[in-house]
């Protein structure tokens, strides 16, 4: 399904943000948080976990995941993102799976379900990673998957079985 995108006059939309880095992890993760901030008021934020780089080797990566509210097209969202991305350092490189100061990944907006301005929309990360799925289930833990229509924590109970470690991480105070 194709929709087409809601305008400014529309309602804000509960929309959700995975946040990874594995350069730089803290600083890069508080900048993040800073500028989405910046950029969406006020934010729902998950916990902090450690995981191990998935699809190459490389450095062990921060993620947790943000909630916003925004009236925002998925668009103008992907757009700020991507400039808060670059304004963090971020290269892009031809692989996708490779070491990065900040990954910014727009996960949900609102309960929409299909392809919304050229983006598949809820995205298969929710379903396929646990190092997405346990900070959304720790944030958002009855909030329901748009297209599968189960809760984040009864998804999070079935693949937490089989799920790589995840360690909690406390960023440093006042830093």
């Amino acid at each position: 399904m194709n929709l087409d995108a809601a305008g400014p006059e529309s309602a804000p939309r509960r929309c959700w943000i995975s946040v990874g880095s594995n350069v730089d992890r803290e600083a890069s993760i508080r900048g993040a948080i800073a500028d989405l901030r910046d950029a969406y008021g006020t934010l729902a934020i998950s916990p902090v976990y450690e995981t191990e780089a998935v699809g190459f080797d490389g450095d062990a990566f921060y993620n947790l995941v943000v909630g916003i509210r925004s009236q925002q097209t998925v668009a103008e969202i992907r757009r700020t993102l991507r400039a808060i991305e670059e304004g963090r350092g971020r290269l892009r490189r031809a692989e996708r799976f490779a070491p990065r100061t900040l990954d910014l990944d727009l996960l949900t907006w609102g309960d929409a379900v299909g392809v919304i301005d050229g983006y598949e929309l809820p995205r298969d990360e929710i379903l396929k990673y646990a190092f997405v799925l346990a900070p959304l289930a720790d944030v958002a833990p009855d909030e329901r998957h748009p297209a599968d229509g189960r809760s984040y924590a009864q998804l999070w109970l079935e693949m937490m079985p089989l799920a790589p470690p995840l360690h909690p991480v406390a960023l440093a105070e006042g830093r």
